[in-house]
Formats: structure tokens, sequence, C-alpha cells
């Protein structure tokens, strides 16, 4: 998997480009999370005499494809690729070429 979770991205694509955040949850590989970006409002019913009608404000998933890995060394959004050491596997920056 090249995302995971706590990695810091850039939306590359849609209403929040530009924006930056941490990842807070990955959904089958396809979609991720970030903190503070695509939110959305969700008018609520009162449901029962003690609980208040409101609005809250949500988080909803993006593609994967929308966002983009800001490498913590060279600190610029960077594709990510894979090296074997020994009986490990890691990510590396496609930039600069060091371990993510």
């Amino acid at each position: 998997m090249k995302l995971r979770k706590g990695d810091l991205v850039k939306v590359i694509r849609g209403k929040d480009k530009g924006k930056t955040g941490k990842i807070e949850k990955v959904i089958s590989k396809t979609k991720v999370s970030v903190a503070n970006v695509n939110q959305y409002k969700r008018h609520l019913k009162r449901r029962s005499e003690k609980e208040q009608s409101q609005i809250i404000t949500i988080t909803k998933p993006l593609p994967i494809y929308n966002v983009s890995l800001i490498c913590p060394v060279c600190k610029v959004p960077t594709r990510v690729g894979f090296r074997i050491e020994g009986e490990e596997k890691i990510r590396i920056c496609k930039r600069c070429g060091k371990a993510i």
C-alpha cells in the first residue's frame, strides 16, 4: 500500500485543491479520509424531546488518486516507490530516493 494512516498528503484535484492534511483513515485501498479536507454540513433533525436539531460538519473520504504524498525529507509532493532491503520492503521517495 502506497499511502498509510498518518502520512502527510496534498490534494491535487477537486474543490479543496492545494490543501494539505494527515490521513485519518484508509478505506479499502481506494479512498482516504484526510483531516480538515472535503468537509460537508449535515443537518440532523430532532429525534426526541431531549435532543436538539443541529448542523454538524462531516469529513467525506477522497479517492486515493486525488491526493499526493508529501515526502518528509524533501517536503515536496512526490510519487512513492518501493525498495527491498533484506527481507523488508520499504517505501521510497521518487524525487530524493530516501526512505519514507
